[in-house]
This record gives C-alpha cells, structure tokens and sequence, in this order.
C-alpha cells in the first residue's frame, strides 16, 4: 500500500519506519521538503536529526503536504495541532476521496504543563479538519497514546488495549479499524461515532498527561472494561 504521512516529527517518524518495515511505500509530507531534508538539529523528543534519521531510512520518501496526500492511498495526518489546518490547507483537492486518519490534538502549551486544549466541548479539532476538508474521509484515531505505541501496541501490557475510531463515513471506518489491526496490531478497536466524537477523545488527552507527569512514563492507555 501507498501512504502518504503529514508530518517530519516523531510521530510520523515512528509510523513511517513501522510501515515501510511492513512492506508499504511510505512519503511524509511536510511545507518546504528541501529545508526539512537537510534539517541538523536534533528532535527534542529522540535527539536525533531529521537529516540523520532520513539517512538511516532512505525509503521513505519527502513531499510537500499535497504530494503525500496525491501519493497515498491512505493518508495520516500527524502534525501538530496548530500544523494540522495549515497542512490539510495545503494539500488541497489531493486529499478528495481520501481516507485521513486523524492523529493530531489540539494541544495548548502556552501556560506550560500540563497542557490544555485550545479547542474542545462545542467542537474539535477532528471536526476542523472534516470542514477545511469536506471531500475527504476523516476518521480520527491514535490520538490517544504516545508514538511508540501507535506502531507497537504490545510494547504495553501485551497490547491489551483499546483504540477508538470516530469519523462520519462507516466504510473508512471499517477499512480504518482493519488497517490498524492487520498493518499495526491493535486487536480491540471501538467505533465511538461520528467525527464530533473527536471531542470525547481528544479530551482524553488532559487525564493521560496527568498521568504521564504522575509516573513520569508515555507509556500509557486506556482499557474499556465492559
């Protein structure tokens, strides 16, 4: 499979390298392709330059947001919130027809930790980019847990956990929770409704970094019980 990932930082990293190991062909999309392939500086997460990860993964390919968009059969949107708006806006009519897993939130650092949100309860950053792209399948999903385990569910708790998808077309959905279970390995996935079901599950990212600042670890998720 072709897809198209938005987004150079670790989240696209960790997916893209998870794919490509997987067999698929993989473009990350960014604004300015040749500034992002020569970039030294080390990401605040890993350490690690985007020019030294490139290095060590000469598959993946590097766009601009509207040539990932046109290259995969299946795009993720993995940017930041702020750059999520702006990247959609960017890919344009590239995105028509196609599924976007949304992973973004819509994360507001300004008054330190923990963050809050700078949007939510009336509507969702999910919801935003459903509107900046009507002719596109949203789905919203993977939002909920840190990079490492988007691509690698049982690194916690031999995987025994949930992931939710929320979007408003139900054969995305569905194509969407296979997707994750087949290519990433997530066995209890949730359909919880329409795209403005973004809100419930963005909002959960208030109570999981409290948690992470707790016990000092990403390494967290949520398990419904039932």
């Amino acid at each position: 499979m072709q897809i198209g990932i938005f987004g150079t930082g670790m989240v696209g990293r960790v997916l893209s390298a998870a794919l490509v190991a997987k067999g698929h062909a993989v473009m990350l999309g960014t604004r300015d392709p040749r500034a992002t392939a020569v970039r030294r500086e080390p990401d605040r997460y890993t350490g690690e330059s985007f020019a030294d990860w490139t290095a060590a993964h000469p598959t993946v390919r590097l766009g601009t947001y509207a040539d990932a968009a046109a290259f995969g059969g299946l795009v993720m949107n993995a940017t930041s919130g702020h750059g999520s708006l702006p990247a959609v806006q960017a890919a344009g009519s590239a995105l028509d027809g196609k599924i976007l897993i949304d992973i973004a939130n819509p994360l507001d650092f300004s008054k330190g930790m923990p963050p809050s949100l700078f949007v939510g309860i009336t509507d969702s950053l999910g919801e935003q980019i459903q509107r900046a792209a009507p002719k596109a399948r949203v789905v919203k999903s993977l939002n909920t847990i840190a990079a490492p385990l988007m691509a690698n569910p049982r690194a916690l708790a031999a995987g025994d956990h949930t992931m939710f998808v929320a979007g408003d077309d139900e054969s995305a959905k569905t194509t969407v929770t296979t997707f994750l279970r087949d290519e990433l390995g997530w066995t209890d996935v949730i359909d919880i409704g329409g795209i403005e079901a973004s809100r419930a599950t963005e909002s959960l990212l208030l109570p999981w970094a409290r948690l992470f600042g707790l016990f000092g670890s990403p390494m967290l998720a949520f398990k419904v019980v039932r």
